[in-house]
């Protein structure tokens, strides 16, 4: 969370400057070491496993990845395609189409593929988090390196960063936040308006383009921040003399951003495909007051027994901070109070009012008390209608109070070691509470599964053979969340320059939800409720003339040539069952072929 740069202590000596380089090989060792133990289930063979609570989230951003640097290689839009979801397409600007993480990793997703580069940006994204933070801190806030590094390393390791893990190469981008905060404030500077709003507009469309939500909140937060921190009588008066200077630059921001951005923001509200809010219920996806002296899954205290089940998906535990470190935080925050001058305090009355308006808003439109709904309506439920806020998921908003508790941490750290108390039993005392908040949430490695190999049908090639270039090929189930082979199949051919090849379906946030809002895929068709009924349940549904029928015009509406049933399905959520998907797709189109390790129908052209 920003913090005023005039509270930057003075440029240290010279000695403290070789202090604070060794410093900062330790923490970013530590930051280092950190992430692969997150990841270090996926590093034991990243094209063979994924993560377990979200392997459909990590086939869509390998899918991103192989798409991406084909796009670049290929003189395509990166911002929307027809090689899924034929024969409409899908706008990627209003999906997470992380961009600038495709261009920028497209040799190495060349070089190693899709799943090990997934692995390479998530690592370095969490490393990188905790070490942009360490930056802002140690450079323009603290005098401590201890106190940024306890704090970097917290907002970088927090539960909802370890949560996101789970395959959000997005939410992990959070080393974007420090920086933005960073330039945000470099607004104010005289005489630097243009050169400072211009830096801030690329920061501004590299942050869209990379984690479009996340730039949005940090966007709100900086809003209530400064706001709060402008209207404190302690700084009336310097604010009021920086305004104008600060509003040229954003002005500059603003202009440079919206050139930058022009054609992603005209596809996200006014291109083809697009949709209005999502698809994801708001009372569900809130966050349960509960929640935030829960403890996470994978954490320490997760693993030894104390985690629990109040977020809606083990990928969405956006606070869960404990108990002790929220008693911890509020008792910083009055012992930095107390000793701070008019302002610090405004600082520390900005930090707590970021806090609190957004541990509100994350309950959503109801709130929720241990899993029980209270119907206590809350402040959500006035702006959750509002354009763009519609498309938010409330209980995300708690991720901008983990920077909010670092930040105090830091503060307290710092104060601690620049005046600790006098008697040693006392400052024994602030270490202990340290540890018993903080030791409980060191993070525990992602949960990872094998998972089913691409099939050799793709892997050699052979698919050129059963189908025209470009031309439309689907495997049985069709590619969805639950079923994301199809974009696992096409990253590979993608990756490896074997051609392309188009699907129909596919694993994307698209128009027909309820009341115009998004749904992920397209509204299902007969195939895939059949397929979907046949490999969920173990039983052939009720083929007839009629099905058949309907079967193959839904096959000519999507254009397919062949239909491809692997010999291992992954299913993302259950198991499927194969055989009981041959035997279907036979009553519908008749025997298959054998080739390579699929079986194969080829469908007559209409």
């Amino acid at each position: 969370m920003p913090i005023s740069p005039s509270l930057a202590p003075a440029p240290a000596p010279p000695p403290r400057v070789v202090r604070d380089r060794r410093a900062d090989l330790i923490v970013a060792l530590v930051a280092l070491a950190l992430a692969v133990w997150v990841t270090s289930g996926l590093w034991r063979d990243p094209n063979a496993r994924a993560i377990t609570v979200n392997s459909s989230d990590q086939a869509l951003f390998e899918w991103l990845l192989a798409f991406g640097g084909h796009a670049l290689t290929h003189g395509e839009n990166p911002l929307f395609t027809h090689l899924i979801n034929v024969p409409d397409g899908v706008n990627l600007a209003v999906n997470t189409s992380v961009t600038v993480y495709a261009v920028v990793f497209a040799p190495l997703t060349y070089l190693i593929g899709p799943p090990a580069t997934f692995l390479v940006i998530l690592t370095l994204n969490l490393a990188a988090t905790a070490l942009a933070w360490y930056w802002l801190l140690s450079r323009h806030l603290l005098r401590s390196p201890l106190a940024a590094a306890v704090g970097g390393l917290f907002i970088g390791f927090s539960p909802g960063m370890v949560s996101h893990a789970n395959a959000h190469l997005n939410w992990t981008a959070g080393w974007l936040v420090p920086l933005l905060v960073w330039r945000a404030f470099a607004l104010r500077r005289p005489g630097h308006w243009l050169r400072d709003g211009a830096i801030l507009g690329v920061l501004v469309a590299l942050a869209f383009s990379i984690a479009a939500e996340g730039l949005f909140f940090t966007a709100l937060a900086l809003g209530v921040f400064v706001t709060v921190w402008a209207l404190h009588p302690a700084n009336r008066a310097e604010a009021r003399a920086a305004l104008p200077t600060f509003l040229r630059g954003l002005g500059v921001t603003a202009v440079v951003a919206g050139v930058l951005l022009a054609y992603p923001l005209w596809l996200h509200f006014a291109g083809p495909q697009r949709f209005h809010g999502t698809g994801f219920d708001a009372v569900i996806h809130s966050e349960d007051v509960v929640a935030y002296g829960a403890y996470p899954q994978r954490s320490l205290a997760g693993e030894v027994g104390l985690g629990t089940r109040l977020a809606p998906n083990p990928t969405e535990e956006n606070s869960f901070f404990g108990l002790p470190l929220l008693l911890l935080a509020v008792a910083c925050f009055v012992a930095l109070w107390r000793r701070a001058d008019a302002g610090r305090r405004a600082t520390l009355w900005a930090l707590g009012a970021t806090a609190v308006v957004f541990t509100v808003l994350s309950f959503g439109p109801e709130a929720k008390v241990d899993g029980r709904p209270t119907d206590l309506p809350m402040p959500f439920d006035l702006v959750g209608q509002l354009p763009v806020v519609n498309a938010a998921l409330p209980a995300r908003l708690a991720l901008v109070v983990a920077p909010v508790i670092g930040v105090l941490l830091a503060y307290a750290v710092d104060q601690l070691r620049a005046d600790p108390p006098r008697r040693r039993p006392a400052l024994l005392a602030c270490w202990a509470a340290f540890a018993v908040a903080l030791a409980p949430l060191l993070p525990a490695p992602l949960l990872t599964v094998e998972r089913e190999p691409i099939p050799r049908f793709i892997t050699a090639g052979t698919w050129r053979e059963y189908v025209s270039p470009g031309g439309v090929l689907t495997p049985v189930p069709l590619t969805l969340d639950v079923y994301p082979d199809g974009q696992r199949w096409q990253a590979y051919a993608l990756a490896h320059r074997q051609g392309e090849f188009a699907i129909p379906s596919g694993f994307f946030l698209g128009p027909g939800g309820p009341d115009g809002r998004g749904r992920i895929g397209p509204p299902p068709r007969l195939l895939d409720a059949l397929m979907d009924q046949a490999g969920r349940t173990g039983l052939v549904p009720i083929i007839t003339e009629g099905s058949v029928r309907q079967v193959r015009a839904d096959l000519r509406y999507w254009r397919v040539e062949t239909v491809v049933l692997a010999d291992q399905v992954h299913g993302a959520k259950w198991p499927v069952d194969e055989e009981t998907i041959r035997r279907t797709v036979t009553a519908l189109l008749g025997p298959p072929e054998r080739v390579d390790d699929v079986w194969l129908w080829r469908v007559a052209p209409a």
